[in-house]
């Protein structure tokens, strides 16, 4: 029995031995790492906060269609109703126009606009679309997030208004000076352009218009390097004036549609 024991004693010893042994030449099972999933916000509507955007969801529905322009976009669109006032007055007073520009939109919230029925019953013969140059801030969102969201505006618009044909602008210059953002502001141009078929979506970009020939941004035509003038609305309505006659020349909108009577506009709230 002694011997039994002592037997047992030493199996015990050597088997513990072996099992430190083996977990000393072990090593341990290398960490699993979840993968990031990365989401374009440029894409997900969300709401502006904010009682300018009540304002023009408001004024779609004041405005039953259908209209000429609908002008869509952030600050610089609605800048329209500021320093571009007498311009607007000027070119867009005898059309049927709605101005739903509203400050720090990106593409996300006009995605948001849209999806609660803006557009819905305004039938426009042409939507002018400028957007995305919050999107650019800092690293929020890259060329291809911008893109992206661009991309889907112009979807939602050409799906909930078949008839209409759309204008995509190349996205302003900004900064005194260049600089990396307007870089990245430059490569989304070139990428939207693309986006055009020239039947039913249209590309123009007249941005060198506001660039001086040394690269700057005349204070002039953009007082803050971001936001136009009354001088850069003109610039403005004359580089689109061309485009529109095209786009309406050669589709649904006829001559008369052109200039419409005041007795058609006299209700018209822009």
């Amino acid at each position: 029995m002694k011997i039994f024991s002592r037997f047992l004693a030493v199996s015990l010893v050597a088997s513990l031995l072996n099992t430190s042994a083996l977990a000393q030449n072990t090593a341990p099972a290398a960490a699993v790492t979840a993968p990031v999933i990365r989401t374009n916000t440029a894409i997900v509507a969300v709401k502006h906060a904010g009682k300018r955007t009540d304002e023009v969801m408001q004024r779609a529905q004041d405005n039953p269609g259908p209209c000429d322009i609908v002008f869509i976009g952030d600050s610089i669109t609605r800048g329209w109703e500021g320093a571009g006032k007498n311009v607007w007055t000027n070119y867009y007073g005898k059309r049927k126009c709605l101005n739903f520009g509203v400050g720090g939109d990106r593409t996300q919230h006009v995605l948001w606009r849209f999806e609660h029925g803006q557009l819905d019953g305004l039938k426009p013969k042409a939507a002018v679309l400028m957007i995305g140059t919050n999107n650019s801030n800092k690293d929020d969102n890259t060329e291809a997030d911008i893109l992206e969201g661009v991309a889907a505006i112009v979807k939602q618009i050409r799906q909930r208004q078949p008839e209409t044909k759309v204008l995509v602008l190349g996205i302003f210059p900004r900064g005194a000076t260049f600089s990396p953002q307007r870089g990245k502001l430059l490569q989304i141009n070139q990428a939207l352009a693309k986006l055009a078929d020239g039947k039913m979506i249209h590309y123009l970009d007249f941005g060198a218009q506001l660039i001086e020939p040394d690269g700057s941004i005349s204070k002039t035509l953009m007082p803050d390097y971001l936001h136009l003038s009354e001088a850069g609305y003109e610039i403005w309505a004359r580089a689109i004036e061309p485009k529109l006659k095209e786009m309406w020349v050669s589709g649904r909108p006829s001559s008369k549609h052109q200039h419409p009577s005041s007795s058609e506009t006299q209700n018209f709230k822009h």
